[in-house]
């Protein structure tokens, strides 16, 4: 096991929003997602899953329910006496949550119902958390996933660029057009193809600045 390979390719990925028109072989998308699914989740419950599209014309319309969105949302701003801000959030924010428009795949990230044996023998006759608790825990494991997915493709050549996006702005539409049921939570969508160019290093804090060690 080499540390400093993993290192290289942690350190390596980037968020890549422009892509070459090459498709991604759905041999390929299979090896990153047998990485995504080795990620850990709480009591095993495996709280993810993925719908892949390569369908040009499916990202198309995902990307144009994204900024029929934006642009309602710009229109609501401005009637409330922000028109300013809603200009903002289709000129600067508009082109962030639809950087998936030329990508060859597009993957959409479900968190799952969390379910285990120790939810439905001890968490759930004493109560111990409110219901919403365990939305959140399938969140948690899909994140641990979605980051797997990401370093995999990276080290098979391939850019990604997570989004919320699309999820945060027209999460219901996306969930009619995919025909995906409502008790799974739409985490984020992944851009994934190979990158037309790799975007800059960007400054991170120092590992001094975000530990607290107690000893």
């Amino acid at each position: 096991m080499d540390f400093y390979a993993l290192k290289d390719i942690i350190h390596g990925r980037r968020s890549v929003r422009k892509f070459t028109e090459q498709d991604v072989s759905i041999e390929d998308i299979n090896d990153i997602l047998d990485c995504a699914r080795y990620a850990p989740s709480d009591t095993n419950s495996q709280t993810w899953e993925f719908v892949v599209i390569t369908n040009k014309d499916k990202i198309k319309e995902i990307e144009q329910l994204t900024w029929d969105a934006l642009h309602e949302k710009a229109a609501e701003a401005a009637e409330k006496g922000f028109e300013k801000e809603g200009k903002l959030l289709t000129r600067s924010f508009g082109p962030y949550a639809t950087a998936f428009s030329d990508a060859p795949a597009l993957i959409i990230c479900l968190a799952t119902p969390y379910q285990s044996k120790f939810r439905e023998k001890i968490f759930e006759p004493i109560q111990l958390v409110n219901d919403s608790v365990w939305e959140e825990e399938g969140i948690k494991s899909s994140c641990l996933a979605s980051q797997n997915l990401m370093l995999a493709a990276y080290a098979k050549g391939l850019g990604t660029c997570p989004m919320t996006g699309p999820v945060l702005l027209a999460s219901e539409k996306i969930r009619k057009l995919l025909n995906i049921s409502e008790e799974k939570q739409m985490n984020m969508v992944i851009a994934l193809g190979y990158p037309k160019d790799v975007p800059k290093k960007l400054p991170r804090k120092e590992v001094s600045e975000i530990t607290t060690y107690i000893q």
